[in-house]
């Protein structure tokens, strides 16, 4: 039985391997037609036979190599992505340089190689994304309401120690806290354990650097509540314990010790925003503003960023990886940063980005301050928006439309405006247009969930004419927009009441 399962999973990678090969060499022979503008005779095929054919072993090598074949489709990432690009181009070279060896490239045009590499990585990563959305879509067509972001029976939690008693409590969150439990990551019992993974939770560090732990996590937009301590008392150091009753005192994050509480749902932190109340407060209810985000115009709206998307990812491939290479020259690795917000139905996502700022720390462990990180290439990408191109890849697996509310931090995102939840968060929106950061988060929220009653290509268009004045000559408070969508929305006389 354990044999036949171990010929079949490598019958299964053998086949996504051949599927791979099959579509390198489809997207050569599209680079071929249109190459000769789509009449392709078979005689011209013939003679670009031995091109197509070092194409095809190339690419089982190299995909061999890099073990693309080994990823499951429904759950590749941006990783996955990466290395499908660095795949296609060394195909391209090294069926470039077979074909040079073989017949001195005979008949092979000499921008055919470009067109082929991004053609490879358009198809390759097109059918893994294609995958990843259907899978996702089949998880969430049931849900049809607001997911709260933060809620009293929903909290992140930070847990300390490997142990078996750690890999029992983990098994028993995923079977009874029914959702409400996050866990933000471990902290292991030494240094040894950093970097692995206990249930796909990774080891964040050692519990005497809690407080680091908890800052690197607030950058990428996770804020932990609770911090479970699963080992006993007397296996922590006096510096660990130290640490972790420091971080009690001077934050609102619970440290639970199991001798005291072994909690799996235990009642979280209320975020002051959300005793305000829910959408309620402004000047529509839920139910009709969802009414509004069910309209056919976002289905067409999804279609067509996802279309644009695929089709810009093509255009600006080059211009990413030129603004990769910056990025590892200037800030060094990882080029990409990532952000957790939570998306449509308040479900959390994770937001790309370019680096633009350098490492906390300088080589001697000095804090640095947020303003001396920034450089000037990071400046400039921030300045021009291109720091966001990867985000590309979000709306291609439909995290993020093109137009639409500004995803938040979970943090910043309060219950009183979930209806901007209703639709995808955008690139930009109808709240960046009118003034961005230079507004009150009310107004931006107004602006929200009038871009959710009013949505249509008439609006979406007007967005994309004022975001290029926007970019070139900076973020502008248009008083007369806020005011409108207070009109519209709610009544001029209770604004002063919110």
């Amino acid at each position: 039985m354990v044999q036949r399962f171990v010929l079949s999973g490598h019958a299964r990678k053998l086949i996504v391997l051949l599927v791979d090969v099959v579509i390198v060499v489809i997207a050569t022979v599209f680079a071929l037609l249109l190459q000769d503008n789509l009449k392709l005779s078979p005689e011209r095929l013939l003679d670009l036979l031995p091109y197509l054919a070092s194409s095809g072993i190339a690419a089982f090598v190299v995909l061999v190599l890099l073990g693309s074949h080994r990823t499951i489709w429904r759950f590749s990432a941006m990783a996955d992505y990466l290395r499908i690009v660095a795949a296609s181009f060394a195909i391209v070279v090294l069926a470039t340089v077979a074909t040079f060896l073989l017949q001195r490239l005979d008949g092979v045009p000499r921008s055919l190689p470009i067109m082929q590499a991004l053609l490879i990585v358009v198809m390759l990563v097109g059918a893994r994304v294609w995958m990843r959305v259907r899978h996702a879509s089949r998880n969430t067509a049931a849900a049809s309401h607001v997911l709260p972001v933060a809620s009293n029976s929903e909290e992140t939690v930070l847990l300390v120690g490997v142990s078996a008693l750690t890999d029992l409590f983990l098994r028993a969150a995923s079977q009874l806290s029914e959702n409400h439990l996050k866990i933000a990551g471990i902290l292991g019992r030494n240094d040894r354990q950093r970097g692995r993974h206990l249930h796909s939770y990774p080891v964040l560090g050692v519990p005497e650097e809690v407080t680091d732990v908890l800052h690197r996590l607030e950058v990428h937009g996770i804020f932990v509540d609770r911090i479970l301590v699963l080992l006993p008392f007397t296996d922590l150091s006096v510096d660990a314990l130290s640490a972790l009753l420091a971080v009690e005192k001077t934050s609102s994050i619970r440290v639970d010790f199991l001798a005291e509480q072994l909690g799996l749902a235990g009642p979280g932190h209320a975020n002051e925003n959300q005793a305000a109340g829910s959408v309620e407060n402004l000047p529509t209810t839920m139910a009709a503003l969802e009414q509004c985000a069910r309209r056919p115009y976002f289905l067409v709206k999804r279609l067509c960023d996802f279309t644009a998307a695929l089709v810009l990812s093509l255009i600006v491939l080059p211009l990413g990886a030129v603004i990769a290479l910056l990025v590892a020259f200037d800030v060094g690795y990882p080029v990409l940063f990532w952000q957790q917000r939570p998306g449509r139905h308040g479900r959390p996502f994770r937001i790309y980005k370019f680096r633009t700022m350098r490492g906390a720390h300088d080589h001697r462990g000095r804090r640095i301050p947020d303003d001396q990180r920034t450089s000037v290439i990071g400046h400039f990408l921030r300045r021009t928006r291109l720091d966001e191109i990867p985000q590309l890849y979000n709306i291609l697996v439909g995290d993020m439309a093109f137009i639409g509310p500004r995803p938040l931090l979970a943090v910043d995102q309060s219950r009183e405006f979930d209806g901007r939840l209703l639709v995808r968060p955008g690139l930009t929106g109808w709240a960046q247009v009118a003034g961005g950061r230079d507004i009150s988060a009310k107004d931006k929220a107004a602006l929200d969930i009038w871009y959710v009653r009013n949505a249509s290509l008439l609006t979406d268009v007007k967005i994309v004419l004022r975001t290029v004045p926007m970019i070139l000559f900076g973020e502008r408070a248009d008083q007369r927009l806020i005011d409108a969508a207070w009109r519209d929305l709610h009544g001029s006389q209770v604004r002063d009441v919110m």
